[in-house]
């Protein structure tokens, strides 16, 4: 048996939140970070937009606060917003100071600054980037960074199964205190202690059957976090990147917004463009109306895509902005120097996720929440394109700074009790699985994506109430693996989805229902909130403001 692995702090997440927090925690703490496949693998890796970030002398925080509350569509929590905004210009220098090298104004001059470009909803040039790659750009430079801290122990190919809590151990008052991990390998479950945990295992978009995201967006922090007994926000927004290339062989390869962001257009299968009828800003919509426009276009005329074009751009142009995009459609054909490309929207971004402040802290002392697992509630009822980095970046800063100013007032953990599989054989029965997984996600997209209905959301939730069922007696039955982990947090999640789905009478923002097609403007846009039905004191919970915990 593994003897049980202790750190100061524990990390679940290799992305661009969790190796920001190990990072800033190894100069005073001892690190254990947990990547679920290798450690470069994982959301953040194919964010191609930027960071969005005021460096113009014509642009200001207010407008970057205005922009991303309009985006939200009423349900941003506007103190978050301001302290977000306010402190990206430090982040991007930090990220430069770790090597991150952002695309500059004048290539012959890098002194002159960033380059900054423009994408949906922004009304200033305001994005940071690197090419048509930051996020392989962050996450290249921030891997390497960790690779050589000697005061951070990183984990492979380790899946989380369930955290630790001491009301789980009959301890009394709630403290998380590490977690379960699957150790792919070895097929074998290691405790892992820490006096803190912090959950930065992305969204959960693999619970569609079309996404941008990788295999690794699963939802896992969510769903080991509602097992735990904290709230859950907000997870009615599920945001549709409108453009992902349509090829087979693609696997819903991302078209960057920037491309929108330059003068590309959206073209029906004829050569017509569409947008300025959903939207007076037209391609610049924010992601929630263009995603809408191209799904409702594609039904009308029963097609499987539309057309993004840029052809009408200089070569040198594309080739300089978007050399990884031009590439990857050449491998398939298609010549964005020359033609309209074939785009489809798929799930890219989750809104919601575990509630906390802005240091991060969740319901459950001793477990923190960062990046697209979170919610913040700075995003709202709909991301804002180039906010996701800069999220992951900020507030695992501010949560560096609380862990560290109360590090000193916390005990070690205790020794904790190994993983029990004395009551559970092989499965004969994988079948099992892999039908659940096909199914909960296509009918995820048929009834709880782009466009809802009342009805659909009820037939969602009659079959994910048996799909959890299922899973948690085969999930009692057989060791555990990796499929099997994945599937049962992806069915919490899609239940947490469709609950908040039917809570939501009006249309908001990513939530669109065809029963409550108007914005509810009678009272105060509220944030669908999720309350566990036991683990925690739920009055207590209730009462509990959104960023002031």
């Amino acid at each position: 048996m593994t003897p049980q692995i202790n750190s100061d702090v524990l990390v679940i997440g290799s992305g661009a939140a969790g190796l920001t927090l190990a990072l800033k925690l190894a100069d005073t703490l001892s690190v254990n970070l947990v990547s679920k496949g290798i450690l470069f693998e994982g959301s953040s890796l194919y964010a191609q937009g930027g960071i969005a970030a005021v460096f113009n002398s014509g642009d200001s925080f207010e407008s970057h606060l205005n922009d991303t509350v309009k985006a939200g569509a009423g349900l941003c929590d506007e103190e978050i917003v301001r302290y977000c905004v306010e402190k990206a210009p430090d982040a991007i220098r930090w990220l430069t100071d770790q090597g991150v090298k952002f695309t500059p104004q004048n290539n012959s001059n890098p002194e002159q600054g960033y380059h900054l470009t423009k994408e949906g909803g922004h009304s200033h040039r305001r994005v940071v980037h690197a090419a048509d790659a930051t996020g392989k750009a962050v996450e290249t430079s921030l891997v390497a960074q960790v690779r050589q801290n000697n005061n951070i122990s990183v984990y492979e190919n380790h899946l989380a199964i369930d955290l630790i809590t001491s009301s789980k151990l009959g301890y009394g008052k709630n403290r998380c205190f590490g977690a379960y991990i699957f150790d792919k390998k070895n097929r074998s479950v290691n405790v892992f202690a820490a006096k803190f945990v912090i959950l930065a295992t992305g969204g959960a978009s693999k619970v569609y059957l079309y996404t941008s995201n990788p295999d690794t967006s699963t939802g896992d922090g969510i769903a080991m976090a509602r097992r735990a007994g904290c709230r859950i926000a907000n997870m009615e927004f599920n945001q549709f990147h409108p453009t992902c290339l349509y090829h087979p062989d693609a696997g819903s390869y991302l078209m960057t917004e920037a491309i929108r962001g330059e003068g590309g257009k959206l073209l029906l299968p004829d050569g017509s463009s569409f947008m300025h009828k959903f939207d007076k800003r037209a391609e610049l919509a924010p992601r929630d109306i263009v995603a809408r426009a191209i799904d409702h276009e594609m039904k009308r005329l029963g097609s499987d895509y539309v057309y993004l074009d840029i052809s009408h751009k200089p070569s040198h142009f594309i080739e300089t902005h978007f050399p990884n995009v031009l590439a990857k459609c050449l491998e398939f054909g298609y010549d964005l120097c020359k033609q309209p490309i074939p785009v489809v929207p798929a799930a890219h971004y989750t809104c919601g996720g575990i509630l906390t402040d802005r240091n991060a802290v969740t319901d459950i002392p001793g477990l923190y929440a960062v990046g697209e697992t979170a919610c913040t509630q700075l995003h709202g009822a709909n991301r804002m394109a180039s906010n996701s980095l800069l999220e992951c970046v900020v507030f695992a800063m501010s949560a560096t700074q609380h862990i560290i100013a109360n590090s000193a007032n916390i005990k070690p953990p205790p020794v904790l009790p190994a993983w029990d599989e004395s009551q559970v054989t092989n499965s004969d029965e994988e079948v099992v699985v892999s039908h659940n997984w096909d199914e909960l996600r296509r009918f995820m997209w048929d009834y709880v994506g782009i466009v809802r209905t009342n009805k659909r959301l009820q037939r969602a939730k009659r079959r994910v109430d048996l799909l959890q069922h299922e899973i948690e007696e085969y999930y009692g039955n057989f060791h555990v693996n990796n499929d099997l982990i994945e599937l049962r947090n992806l069915a919490l999640v899609a239940d947490l989805i469709i609950q908040s789905a039917m809570q939501r009478r009006e249309s908001r923002g990513l939530h669109y229902t065809l029963d409550y097609p108007q914005l509810d403007s009678s009272s105060k846009a509220l944030p669908t909130i999720l309350i566990p039905p036991s683990a925690i004191d739920t009055t207590e919970l209730s009462n509990k403001p959104l960023s002031k915990q």
